[in-house]
């Protein structure tokens, strides 16, 4: 990582957050930026990199690249790791873990490769100043992750260390929360244009209401934590200070129309609480509601909303009940508004009778999930 050539890196995300993802590191200062399936490939210095661990709402992490190798077998990737410098990387008394994921790699055992990379990076330390980096599996301060295709494998550092999804203001969690980046990722999939009323009447802890009041204020989502660069050999606290200073803080103040509700009191609790520590109390008005009663706040405006689905709480029946009556109480009340629903429950649009405007194919971790828009014009768009 120098603050004057450019590195590699590859910022890993939700998958269907790609292309936004794109946009927003470009936006950030990264050059050539391009997607694969569950992340954007990436170069920039280190100003770029400290930015985007900064503020980025979509990545999940910021993985600088330090090697590429190719391999047929154990050995090979053994050699190959301990060919890098590790020592100029970090040093000996850092705490050390590492991660492989793999594509189509022949080798069987992915814990065995895992073993041989950390003796690798280990024995290189030892050869070189006599001691070696301890093993730490909760919180290591370093994080070495290694990707492996058929023949092909690519070494990063981690320069995030906790995921950036871990905004640091989560204080109360609900059964099955979403992910801040996917919350963000949502939000910004929705098209809303942070003047207009938005509304989650299903508001669980709050999160999609925290990212969209982060959005909103343009609030640096890594403002209130660390970060893995910190305890890297080459890290630049000048600079990291700069980039602080003129990226780090809110660059608005302005009103918010933001809208939250929730049937059950201790979600409406839970959603309290987060905001509170996010600093968002004042800016959204929360209340206790069934989405099935409740009024629209506005005569226009952006609904979002993550229903419950099988994998989260109900059964397919009790859903099937539900779905119809969702449909019904969106035509009475929110015609003029733009709905999305986010759900791994593909029956959806048929339960809910209603024609969906568009479909977002969306991965919540290895689950498929789709972002529904339903479009709410009284008297339209029921099926027959």
């Amino acid at each position: 990582m120098s603050s004057s050539r450019s590195d590699r890196y590859f910022a890993p995300c939700p998958r269907g957050l790609e292309d936004l993802l794109v946009r927003e590191l470009a936006g950030l200062g990264a050059r050539n930026a391009s997607s694969v399936p569950g992340g954007v490939a990436f170069e920039g210095d280190a100003a770029c990199c400290y930015v985007a661990n900064l503020r980025s709402r979509l990545a999940s992490r910021v993985l600088w690249q330090v090697a590429e190798f190719h391999y047929a077998r154990e050995d090979d990737i053994y050699d190959a790791v301990q060919a890098v410098d590790w020592p100029a990387f970090f040093k000996v008394d850092r705490t050390l873990r590492v991660y492989v994921t793999a594509q189509k790699s022949p080798l069987k055992s992915l814990e065995f490769i895992t073993l041989r990379i950390k003796d690798a990076i280990c024995d290189r330390f030892r050869t070189a100043l006599g001691s070696r980096p301890s093993i730490e599996k909760g919180r290591p301060e370093v994080r070495v992750h290694a990707f492996l295709e058929p023949n092909r494998g690519t070494l990063y550092l981690d320069t995030s260390g906790e995921p950036l999804f871990k905004r640091g203001w989560r204080k109360s969690a609900v059964e099955a929360p979403l992910r801040e980046n996917l919350a963000a990722g949502i939000v910004l999939l929705s098209g809303w244009n942070r003047a207009e009323p938005l509304l989650d009447p299903m508001c669980g802890g709050g999160t999609l209401l925290v990212e969209a009041a982060a959005i909103a204020l343009d609030v640096a989502p890594g403002a209130g934590r660390a970060f893995g660069f910190e305890k890297l050999a080459g890290f630049d606290a000048a600079l990291w200070h700069r980039v602080r200073s003129a990226h780090g803080k809110p660059r608005t103040n302005r009103p918010l129309p933001l809208f939250g509700s929730d049937a059950h009191p201790a979600a409406v609790a839970a959603a309290r609480k987060n905001l509170e520590a996010a600093g968002f109390a004042e800016r959204v008005k929360l209340e206790r509601a069934d989405v099935l009663q409740r009024s629209a706040p506005a005569s226009a405006g952006v609904l979002i909303a993550n229903p419950p689905y099988g994998e989260r709480t109900g059964s397919d029946a009790e859903l099937a009940s539900f779905y119809p009556q969702l449909g019904d109480a969106l035509k009475k009340r929110f015609a003029g508004w733009r709905c999305h629903f986010f759900t791994a429950d593909l029956r959806l649009p048929k339960l809910i009778r209603l024609e969906p405007a568009r479909r977002v194919p969306l991965y919540n971790g290895a689950l498929e999930c789709r972002l529904y828009e339903f479009r709410m014009v009284a008297g339209s768009h029921r099926r027959p």
